[in-house]
């Protein structure tokens, strides 16, 4: 942990003070058995009250310029230096006082091990009063905390818990965040939920790194509390987190649970959700939400999304390079066009997506993407460019059922006319094992034949009319 963030952590956290309702608490020296009521409250001596007066002065000096707080932490050392000085001669009570504000010094300078000291001294002086022991009581476990000593962070955050009236949502937070340390998932995950019930029950939000360590506890027990329980609980979390913490991470894992869940639509929705919010910003985020769309039946959906992916730059780092270049989320891959043309395909928008699939069938090995392009042109009556495809598609070859490739190009011949080229092609179609494929094929030739003969029957008409 950086000492930036220790710090703000042990000093927003020192704040945490609750009224006392027993006088009667057991040292934390554990060599003493001998217990001690601590009072409520005492009097410093006149000469050190004096003097902490002018440390809290010191502490709370104001910027006349600025109006900005300008603690004077050089004479407050100095004052504190004395007193610690003459340390033998205080009264109890008066020590306590001074290792207290030592300790916050201490915190200040980022000085862990000597903050740590003070406040161990400070619970231990028989004449502390009780607020202020319970005060170092809850700072001494944030410093153990940060320490990572966690079974001491835990002892002293019970024992304060066992004095004060009311143990807030930040308490449990913290004594859950230690047995999480420690490896006790079960407490873990008991104590933070107390600590979210809490906050939701005094009317704020639950911090975000509280649910984090729910889902990470019942990461850890999901062989003891069963897989699919694990996952149907870490939903509900996640579900929380994305509203209340609307991170790109969070609707990732919620629609990756919802996927290992078989709730496919969810997992839509989800990422949907993400998408609307520009959120995504990978290749197969923006693909796999496409593919859901289209098994949900919303194709023109997928087909926008997939072209937003297009338009999205982000900026790529050459991992060995460490080079910066700024390309778009969805790449136009052969694969990826593929997707695209059938999103539009599927959406009836036919001239959206014949450019997309040109592009991909040049780009192809194989040639599936030219046979479908044909079959497109086909639907638009584009007849040339059908050809012109579909015999594209077969020089590339690698096609599955040719046959039936062969029969949509004597179609498309035989819609042109050009009936020897339609004979031609079902010819080739008819040499196919299939059996049906076989009979189709010699359908199509015969129907071709009587079409070829009824046409010529027709121009040897209008050549007589013409001539007579």
């Amino acid at each position: 942990m950086k000492k930036t963030s220790l710090f703000k952590f042990i000093f927003l956290s020192f704040l945490l003070v609750a009224a006392p309702i027993d006088s009667q608490a057991q040292s934390s020296n554990t060599k003493s058995e001998q217990k001690i009521k601590y009072k409520k409250a005492r009097a410093l001596q006149s000469s050190t009250a004096k003097r902490m007066a002018k440390v809290y002065e010191a502490l709370e000096r104001i910027d006349e310029e600025t109006g900005k707080e300008d603690p004077d932490y050089d004479t407050a050392k100095e004052i504190l230096s004395e007193l610690r000085n003459n340390s033998e001669n205080l009264k109890s009570y008066d020590r306590s006082v001074l290792w207290n504000s030592w300790g916050y010094m201490y915190i200040i300078d980022e000085k862990i091990d000597l903050a740590t000291d003070a406040y161990t001294k400070l619970i231990n002086e028989p004449e502390v009063t009780l607020g202020l022991r319970n005060a170092g009581l809850l700072t001494l476990a944030q410093l153990y905390m940060a320490s990572e000593e966690f079974e001491k962070s835990i002892d002293l955050l019970l024992e304060w818990m066992s004095q004060v009236e009311k143990v807030t949502a930040q308490s449990w937070s913290i004594l859950a965040t230690a047995y999480y340390q420690l490896g006790d998932f079960e407490k873990a995950l008991e104590n933070m939920e107390k600590a979210i019930t809490l906050a939701e029950d005094e009317g704020y939000k639950p911090k975000e790194n509280w649910y984090i360590v729910v889902v990470a506890s019942v990461e850890e027990l999901k062989n003891k509390i069963g897989p699919k329980n694990a996952m149907l609980r870490q939903v509900d979390i996640y579900e929380i987190l994305v509203n209340l913490y609307p991170k790109k991470s969070y609707f990732i894992r919620l629609g990756q649970t919802y996927g290992q869940l078989d709730r496919e639509k969810d997992f839509m929705v989800t990422l949907n959700s993400a998408y609307l919010k520009d959120l995504l910003d990978k290749q197969t985020e923006y693909v796999t939400l496409a593919q859901l769309l289209l098994l949900n039946q919303n194709p023109y959906q997928a087909a926008k999304v997939l072209e937003a992916g297009r338009v999205k730059k982000v900026k790529i780092v050459n991992d060995k390079t460490k080079e910066e270049t700024i390309a778009a989320v969805v790449l136009d891959t052969e694969k990826n066009l593929r997707l695209l043309a059938d999103a539009w395909r599927m959406s009836q928008e036919t001239e959206k997506a014949i450019p997309i699939l040109e592009e991909a069938a040049r780009m192809s090995k194989d040639g599936k993407n030219y046979v479908l392009l044909g079959n497109l042109y086909l639907s638009e009556d584009k007849l040339e460019l059908a050809v012109d495809a579909i015999k594209k598609g077969l020089d590339k070859g690698k096609i599955s059922k040719v046959s039936q490739v062969h029969l949509t190009l004597g179609q498309v011949y035989f819609e042109l006319e050009k009936f020897d080229e339609a004979k031609k092609q079902f010819g080739i179609a008819a040499r196919d094992k299939d059996k049906k494929v076989i009979k189709t094929a010699n359908n199509w030739i015969r129907y071709t034949e009587n079409e070829q003969m009824r046409v010529k029957n027709l121009e040897l008409r209008r050549e007589f009319i013409n001539n007579s």
